[in-house]
């Protein structure tokens, strides 16, 4: 029989500085702050870093202070861990694999910031420890693999780590370039709008199999695919686009560059294939959703596709107005943050729906009972 591949905890770390609309649109001139409310949703961000409004540069904190803590992607990631560790009555020495999905880790190369938290944890050796290079979209496909790699038997206890890490990107100079026109696109495409939407966080889960229980806990329904389009861009960080090759690279390369007009049309279209599938899995639960678990890439984009899907606003979680886009972590932020609060129990039978899209294309999408 195949077992149950149940949530048993989930932990969130979001920084406490709060960015205003007024001190980002000083740093990186583009929109006016009130134009970023009205057009995104968004009233603040939590960074980890701060950054000089003068320069629109990054302040990152003293390298010889070792009091500060958390100061990276890792550290975000290892809280995160921890209160999801702590909360599942899981011992870090039982998880069979850790998965870390961003797109904005300390170091690109060799599992970084998966294999920084393996050591520090105390992970067994044979324990797998991959980082999977994604992004809003990516947290619910590694879910999905995770769930079918366990019930193949050979994962009892995972943990998925998810995180966004855009403070130390502020650079004035980076994020008001432009990328030129290219193919589908008439227009050029300026990175402003990233430094507007995204913040920083870390969300944390933890997945153990079980055996089919009375309680019917698990992921009742999971899938995720791939299409094909460039929601958001960033040409540099590889080899055909090394900064130090003359002529090859320029400095909106190096940026997150969002296509909004994209990711607005594509949004609605993929969050309803997830939902369509997972509850057409289960047609008997479509009613009995009780908390939905979005991607957020702005507030306006998410309340027009819950509008007009018909759900009920106050069954959808949203943070996204004030911790900005927390891109693949932010799911498992509001999941983490609800078990908290009381608003879902583990083991109270509540089911709960996760989906998200995003980047150039994951989607996917998990119907769970907790």
């Amino acid at each position: 029989m195949t077992p149950n591949v149940c949530v048993v905890g989930a932990g969130a770390f979001v920084p406490s500085r709060r960015v205003s609309n007024a001190r980002m649109a000083r740093a990186i001139p583009g929109w006016p702050a009130e134009r970023i409310e009205e057009k995104l949703g968004i009233r603040e961000r939590r960074f980890l870093w701060d950054f000089d409004e003068s320069t629109g540069r990054a302040i990152p904190p003293p390298e010889d202070d070792g009091h500060i803590y958390p100061a990276t992607n890792t550290d975000m990631c290892e809280v995160a861990l921890r209160k999801a560790l702590t909360g599942s009555g899981v011992e870090a020495g039982e998880l069979d694999a850790l998965f870390v999905v961003t797109c904005t880790p300390d170091a690109p190369h060799f599992n970084h910031d998966a294999m920084a938290l393996h050591q520090r944890l105390g992970l067994r050796e044979d324990a797998f420890a991959l980082v999977v290079d994604d992004g809003c979209g990516g947290t619910t496909y590694v879910l999905d693999l995770v769930k079918k790699m366990m019930a193949g038997g050979r994962f009892r206890t995972v943990a998925v780590v998810a995180s966004a890490f855009t403070s130390p990107l502020v650079n004035r100079d980076v994020y008001l370039d432009e990328l030129p026109a290219g193919p589908g696109r008439t227009k050029a495409l300026q990175g402003y709008l990233s430094m507007y939407v995204f913040g920083d966080g870390a969300g944390a889960v933890v997945l153990r199999s079980k055996e089919t229980g009375e309680d019917g806990a698990g992921i009742l329904a999971s899938f995720s695919g791939n299409a094909h389009g460039d929601l958001v861009i960033r040409k540099g960080g590889g080899v055909l686009k090394l900064p130090y090759q003359e002529g090859r690279s320029r400095p909106a390369d190096m940026a997150f560059v969002v296509d909004g007009f994209r990711v607005a049309r594509s949004y609605p279209e993929y969050m309803r294939k997830c939902l369509e599938t997972v509850l057409g899995a289960r047609p008997d639960l479509r009613g009995a959703v009780k908390r939905y678990y979005f991607h957020q890439p702005n507030k306006r984009v998410m309340d027009a596709f819950v509008s007009r899907e018909g759900l009920r606003s106050e069954a959808v979680a949203c943070n996204v107005d004030l911790y900005g886009n927390t891109s693949a972590a932010g799911m498992l932020i509001l999941l983490a943050e609800d078990l908290e609060s009381g608003r879902v129990s583990l083991g109270a039978g509540d089911v709960v729906l996760v989906a998200a899209v995003g980047a150039n294309i994951h989607y996917g999408a998990q119907l769970i009972r907790l």
